[in-house]
């Protein structure tokens, strides 16, 4: 028997094999196995078909994944891969196809949308990846961007800046052995996505030989990429919140034979095919995929007034990366991460690591052209030699670690990368939390993981204490959030009152008609829509609207006012922050008769940051994907857990039991004693 699988007491896999490939193979097998929906999902998104099965909820996904060349781009840098990394991917790729009829069989989903399992092919699970990191970079902020300019004026850009809807909120920390108790380093974090059912990441140890890695995977993909513990060495990231895609603007025509695209050089013929792509309940629809010297077109095209382009390094390059997984995996110090992390390309991440003998790792990895730096603030014309890309950012930052380092998408180490950042809030609050004591222990962490204070509660509040003339109810209003603590807490009455205070101001502004030419976006696909309406883009910027950068026309002390009668007229003091924030996974299959979600602490810019749209709903979309706590002193005291559970299949003891411990902040134990697990014979 070349593979053996154990399972824990919360079901996560146990892998262990004689080799590499055949570990990569079992590994492929089990996640079939285990998540056979999702992956099945996350291999039709990345080819453009999901919308065969899902219906017309879908259509708008598959036409961008056609236009931007998902799946070729996937089929490129597969073809670029080193011999032994394609026979490793190609290992995982054979266990998937392996395991998927067993898996589909256990997955109600299929019969369902009467969907059967595919296979995959050699570059899957490059495709897989791209898929979910394709809009990771937010380059359709700089659609927004232009349209704010092109609306108010370039002035108003800067009072909008904010980090993107969809891409910031993960945390992560690095304390060395000198702040521990056991004298060894602790790494620790968070990553956070859209919360998806079942979760994004898959919690599973891979062991052979060479390596023994337990960690965090993105189910799909072979390997360990982002978050691990390999015994000697551990490792774990956050979004850079780097700026690496760009979109031009393109000016298209058609002639006899094809069409062709104005660039630095004159007129060049652009590449130009039509796919079809088929929807359930509906007619197929056509899909011009049109590509210029700069990259595919995803606004617009040939017979548009305007078309845009998006360029992105793999589709440049023809890498993607893989290379540097199973380097990872075979890590035994933090040079050899160091090491592994020169093949990164996306999403740009920034890395910490630390080891047994004490090495420290903190740095950015991935790649970022070079550029004007308009390229990175809105679309550039495509005919400007200008704009084009000139190489690639070397070397990335990096910076020494002597004593503790914090990561959570602000500023900071990736700032010369990037536009826009996440709020520097949770940040701070982090190191404060981390220099208040010396002698940390993994059980302090949890504490940390779920800190609920809200440091961007301060521009609303300061608007609102300076008010005076007020109606009773809201000066009493006034006066009980001057009391607040400030903490986010799902059983806090003023939590809620202040997120409703918060709702109402941003629905005013919004609603404000000195704003009124925003409120139509641009007919832009729909897969951009949360980066161009204008009620989210109000709700995430609140606090830059109500400081140093205001809008022209928008009295904010009217607002604010205004706003606070209102709510003040409505709470009666019985409804607290958790019945209004409340879990709202996203479900390829949603059902609509489910009861209302888990109530949830916590906030945007809170270090437990369950983030909801202000002025649209207060339900969390987006949140921890997966909390995780690395020891250096001693890997079978780290701790973990997920949203869900390690099963994606309803009904299995083990699709949701970890839920109740991710809602309370409870950290599970990660058990790598073998003895205390328990083997699953061989039938998948």
């Amino acid at each position: 028997m070349t593979a053996r699988l154990f399972r824990d007491p919360w079901g996560v896999p146990h892998v262990r094999a004689d080799d590499p490939l055949a570990l990569a193979t079992a590994q492929g097998r089990v996640t079939a196995y285990d998540r056979a929906w999702q992956i099945e999902i996350e291999r039709h998104r990345s080819q453009g078909t999901s919308a065969a099965f899902l219906g017309t909820d879908a259509l708008g996904w598959d036409r961008f994944a056609r236009q931007v060349q998902l799946d070729d781009t996937a089929r490129r840098c597969h073809a670029n891969l080193d011999a032994a990394t394609a026979r490793w991917v190609g290992a995982y790729v054979a266990g998937v196809n392996d395991g998927l009829a067993a898996g589909a069989a256990r997955a109600p989903e299929f019969a369902a949308v009467g969907l059967t399992p595919g296979r995959w092919e050699p570059w899957t699970p490059l495709a897989v990846w791209l898929g979910h990191h394709i809009l990771f970079a937010g380059f359709p902020g700089k659609l927004w961007r232009a349209h704010v300019a092109r609306t108010l004026g370039p002035a108003a850009v800067d009072a909008f800046a904010t980090d993107g809807p969809a891409v910031a909120g993960s945390n992560g920390w690095l304390l060395a052995g000198s702040r521990t108790a056991s004298g060894a380093a602790l790494l620790a974090g968070d990553p956070h996505r859209i919360l998806e059912e079942p979760g994004v990441y898959q919690q599973i140890r891979l062991a052979c030989p060479e390596y023994d890695v337990v960690g965090l995977a993105v189910p799909g993909v072979p390997g360990v990429a982002h978050f691990g513990h390999a015994g000697p060495v551990a490792w774990a990231i956050t979004n850079a919140m780097a700026d690496y895609q760009d979109v031009y603007v393109e000016r298209l025509r058609r002639h006899d034979s094809g069409v062709r695209a104005l660039g630095p050089d004159g007129w060049r013929e652009a590449s130009v095919h039509v796919e079809t792509i088929e929807v359930a309940g509906a007619d197929p629809v056509r899909v011009e995929v049109v590509e210029t010297d700069r990259g595919p077109v995803i606004v617009g095209g040939p017979d548009d007034e305007t078309a845009l382009s998006l360029r992105y390094p793999p589709r440049v390059s023809g890498e993607l990366g893989f290379a540097a997984i199973p380097e990872l995996l075979r890590a035994r110090d933090v040079s050899d991460v160091d090491a592994a992390l020169r093949h990164w390309v996306e999403p740009v991440n920034v890395v910490q690591a630390a080891d047994t003998a004490g090495g420290l790792l903190h740095r950015v990895a991935g790649v970022v052209p070079l550029r004007h730096p308009d390229n990175g603030r809105r679309p550039v014309p495509a005919w400007d030699a200008t704009y084009a890309w000139r190489g690639w950012y070397a070397p990335m930052p990096r910076a020494e670690v002597t004593d503790r380092a914090v990561m959570a998408n602000e500023r900071g180490l990736s700032g010369p990368l990037g536009v826009e950042f996440a709020a520097p809030h949770r940040a701070r609050r982090i190191a404060d939390l981390l220099d208040a004591g010396r002698d940390h222990t993994v059980d302090d962490m949890a504490a940390l993981h779920t800190d609920t204070y809200l440091g961007s509660a301060g521009a609303l509040l300061g608007a609102l204490d300076a008010l005076t003339g007020l109606g009773p109810a809201a000066a009493a209003l006034r006066d009980r959030l001057r009391r607040w603590d400030r903490r986010m807490d799902a059983d806090s009455v003023d939590a809620a009152d202040f997120a409703r205070l918060r709702a109402a101001v941003v629905r005013r502004i919004a609603d404000h008609p000195a704003l009124a030419a925003l409120a139509a976006p641009p007919a832009y696909p729909e897969v951009f829509a949360p980066w161009l309406a204008l009620t989210p883009r109000v709700g995430y910027a609140l606090e830059h609207l109500l400081g140093a950068t205001p809008l022209p026309g928008v009295d904010v002390t009217a607002v604010v006012r205004a706003a606070a009668e209102e709510v003040a007229g409505a709470t009666d003091g019985t409804v607290r922050w958790g019945d209004l924030h409340r879990l709202t996974a996203w479900r390829a299959l949603p059902d609509p008769d489910a009861p209302p979600g888990p109530r949830l602490d916590g906030d945007h810019d809170c270090v437990l940051a369950t983030s909801s749209v202000p002025g649209i709903t207060h339900g969390c979309f987006r949140g921890p994907a997966a909390r995780y706590v690395w020891d250096l002193a001693r890997r079978q005291d780290s701790r973990w857990v997920v949203p869900s559970g390690a099963s994606g299949v309803p009904g299995d003891p083990h699709h949701d039991d970890q839920q109740a411990a991710w809602l309370t902040g409870d950290l599970l134990p990660v058990t790598t004693d073998w003895d205390r697990l328990t083997e699953e014979p061989n039938e998948h």
